[in-house]
């Protein structure tokens, strides 16, 4: 290859002498752009959307961001620092930032508020959010999370899973937190919040760890929620974890944690209805997007599934784990998932689906489509290895049931491993369907992995097993 020369580029202009890949690679062309232009230091260049947050744009791409139902501007406009807030990086802005939601609660219901946070560091521990407000960083705006554990509270845990995800009993709340919210905006002008999670992370590592490390941002039985147009760094656990919610939109969004961080997934919905991310770049050290819906008989006994979630032009690297995660924790149900246009490199998968005996639940009406991927391990993987169980009163005859999981459009280069596809002796996945899927790199003597499983095969290289051979007769497998 010669200097200055693009990897991604010489792998479209090499698939382009396929005819029957034409129209695809245009859609990945403009993906592939969208992504190369992303680094590690860039934020989405949008203005102030205080008044008409989260409108689709007129005559631009396909976007689900219409089910957040823009407020009128808000009633009320402060600055953190009236509420005594200190944005030297040092002074702790805990009191402040409390002392602000309890002023803006005032509001709720009656036109709403919001706090600005301007230029400058803002130290602080976890803050509750409340309904019909909007927290706005002004940009040069850094929220940082406070380094002292006892500034995360310990709360109870949530209902389908238990317990805390990691320790026994409680869990530490989130560095911004809410429950119950109705019209919330997380927004700005390209500020930042960072959880400073090496702490947390090291105590992980460490063996020390209490209780289960807090997220960045949780909301929980919330509804008519937007975050956009801010950079998320550094969350002790998950970074965005919206759960038990509905119309939710996530976008325009810069989230980073080091690569070897743990279990620092981008955005999780969990147990979610309508939900919309869109437009983001990603490095983790886990999950880019992974959508759950509970934890074994937790989970199924709540049985709160996540329903319509479109994720729609997400980028990232993750070298640990998967582009796009569904499960493992899915024991309330997930189905009518869409994950499109989505370009993955350095990482160990690029789809995977993760279940196994104990869970129970369903993963049904999965498409995925105009999928890009460079260098990836494994490119998609269905696939056991969830053996982690909340407690000794999980049930192993709890099966999951995978059926309907459409994959099409998909370029993987330089890739590993051949697609892994191992269902559960007693619960095969099924109607597997996959058109339109070149997998570039592997060793001639490379073979798919497939047992326990049944689908249809169209169009796609190399050969894949013989499961995925059958004749398309299914209804969910009959392509148009």
């Amino acid at each position: 290859m010669m200097e200055g020369e693009n990897p991604l580029a010489n792998a479209i202009r090499a698939s382009f002498t396929r005819p029957s890949w034409a129209f695809l690679l245009l859609i990945f062309t403009g993906i592939a752009i969208f992504s190369i232009h992303i680094t590690r230091n860039t934020i989405f260049q949008l203005g102030p959307i205080s008044t008409q947050a989260g409108l689709e744009r007129p005559g631009g791409p396909p976007s689900c961001s219409g089910l957040f139902e823009a407020p009128q501007r808000r009633r009320v406009v402060k600055s953190i620092s009236e509420f005594g807030g200190v944005g030297d990086g040092r002074t702790s802005n805990t009191a402040a930032f409390r002392r602000a939601m309890e002023y803006m609660e005032k509001f709720r219901g009656t036109g709403g508020a919001q706090l600005n946070v301007p230029k400058g560091r803002w130290l602080t521990g976890s803050f509750n959010l409340t309904s019909d407000f909007t927290l706005f960083l002004e940009d040069g705006a850094v929220i940082l999370g406070s380094q002292d554990p006892e500034e995360w509270p310990i709360i109870e845990p949530l209902p389908s899973y238990g317990r805390g995800r990691e320790r026994l009993g409680g869990r530490h709340i989130s560095l911004i937190h809410g429950n119950s919210l109705t019209n919330v905006v997380i927004t700005g002008h390209n500020g930042t919040i960072d959880g400073q999670g090496k702490m947390w992370w090291d105590l992980w590592w460490n063996k020390t760890l209490e209780h289960t490390r807090g997220h960045l941002v949780e909301l929980i039985n919330s509804h008519n929620i937007l975050i956009s147009n801010l950079t998320f760094r550094n969350s002790p656990f998950w970074t965005v974890h919206p759960v038990y919610s509905s119309n939710v939109v996530i976008k325009d969004m810069t989230i980073l944690a080091p690569l070897q961080a743990p279990n620092t997934d981008g955005i999780d919905p969990d147990s979610s209805t309508d939900v919309c991310i869109e437009d983001c770049y990603i490095e983790s050290g886990d999950d880019l997007v992974a959508v759950k819906s509970g934890w074994d008989h937790y989970g199924i006994r709540m049985a709160r599934p996540s329903v319509n979630i479109t994720i729609r032009r997400v980028s990232g690297t993750t070298p640990t784990c998967s582009g796009i995660g569904i499960g493992s924790e899915m024991s309330g149900g997930i189905r009518n998932v869409l994950v499109e246009n989505l370009y993955v490199r350095d990482s160990a998968a690029g789809v995977r689906i993760k279940t196994d005996k104990g869970r129970g639940g369903y993963i049904t009406n999965i498409t995925i489509r105009n999928i890009m991927m460079e260098r990836v391990k494994v490119p998609i993987r269905f696939s056991r290895g969830a053996d982690d169980h909340p407690d000794e009163n999980w049930d192993s005859k709890a099966l999951p049931k995978v059926r309907g999981i459409s994959i099409s459009n998909v370029i993987s280069v330089d890739s590993r491993k051949a697609p892994l596809l191992e269902g559960i002796d007693g619960a095969p996945f099924e109607d597997i369907c996959m058109k339109n899927v070149s997998i570039s790199g592997l060793s001639p003597s490379v073979k798919w992995n497939c047992q326990f499983v049944s689908g249809f095969s169209d169009g796609v290289s190399p050969l894949p097993c013989f499961e995925l051979q059958q004749n398309g007769s299914s209804s969910w497998c009959a392509y148009s």
